[in-house]
């Protein structure tokens, strides 16, 4: 097996060759003047089973994929798996107006002609993987993001909204903690209060677990109301740190004590890794047959 990183996952990349000690190939990437694309994979031919590992995000990135795709298969590849950590566009994958396009589908529809296997990790929805014309899997990073706080001394794990209740669940069961999810409350017509639906926060240790953090704006919130609660402190933890503008900033500035994100996404604060939920999903795969053999 031969991993080749792209541009936008190369820590991710050769963690991942070291955990399957294998070789890792890092594309080369730049621009011409016109803000074209060149890669190139090193070496005359590949002849092995091939795991890509790069972002469809931000759009650059998806030209980039493709080109690699192509590349590996003009090397012989004998199978292309795609690791797509943080799959871009998967939020749009539904039409409300009348002229939009079906922009999940199409970006899964051109990604999957040239691989026999797609890897992501927390999609924002597993009904987007039906698109790819190959075999998809979306792993969870519940497991690495559990593990990291395991020793931490968290009592309570919450998820920011009823929508990601299923996430809270996933991380505090393997926790062994209890867990919840964060609503709304309005008091007035200007006053929203957000509280646990169920669990006492007071004098605990709150880790709240999102998959994707963009702005942070109700994170913020819902520190610090939890705070102002009563919690002795409020970790967060998502899987894709997106973090538009000067979040990061925003929110480590704050009355948040610990904010952390997975290495789907490379920032200065992506430090648990999901190395070996991808590396463990590989050699099932090699074990089930799903690569060709050399």
């Amino acid at each position: 097996m031969i991993v080749i990183g792209g541009s936008s996952s190369r820590d991710l990349a050769k963690e991942l060759a070291m955990l399957l000690e294998c070789k890792c190939i890092l594309a080369s990437s730049t621009r011409f003047p016109d803000g074209e694309c060149y890669t190139r994979i090193e070496g005359e031919s590949l002849h092995d089973d091939v795991v890509i590992v790069q972002n469809t995000y931000p759009d650059p990135n998806i030209i980039e994929m493709l080109l690699i795709q192509d590349a590996a298969k003009r090397m012989g590849a004998k199978s292309i798996t795609l690791v797509i950590p943080y799959f871009g566009y998967a939020r749009q994958d539904k039409i409300f107006k009348p002229g939009e396009p079906e922009s999940a589908k199409v970006m899964a529809r051109h990604l999957g002609i040239a691989c026999d296997r797609v890897i992501t990790i927390d999609i924002h929805k597993e009904d987007v993987l039906k698109n790819f014309k190959c075999k998809a899997k979306d792993l969870k990073a519940s497991g690495a993001i559990a593990e990291y706080f395991m020793d931490r001394g968290i009592d309570i794990v919450l998820a920011p909204d009823a929508g990601a209740a299923a996430r809270a669940k996933e991380v505090g069961v393997k926790m062994g903690l209890p867990y919840d999810h964060l609503e709304k409350v309005r008091l007035s017509g200007t006053e929203v209060r957000i509280a646990p639906a169920k669990v006492d926060c007071t004098d605990k240790n709150i880790l709240i677990v999102d998959d994707i953090i963009a702005t942070g704006g109700t994170i913020l919130a819902a520190t610090q109301q939890l705070k102002e609660a009563g919690a002795h402190s409020v970790y967060v933890a998502c899987t894709h740190g997106v973090f538009t503008g000067d979040s990061i900033q925003r929110l480590t500035g704050s009355q948040i004590d610990g904010l952390l994100s997975c290495n789907t996404l490379e920032s200065k604060v992506s430090n648990i890794s999901v190395a070996k939920t991808v590396a463990d999903e590989l050699r099932k795969g090699k074990k089930g047959r799903l690569f060709r053999k050399n």
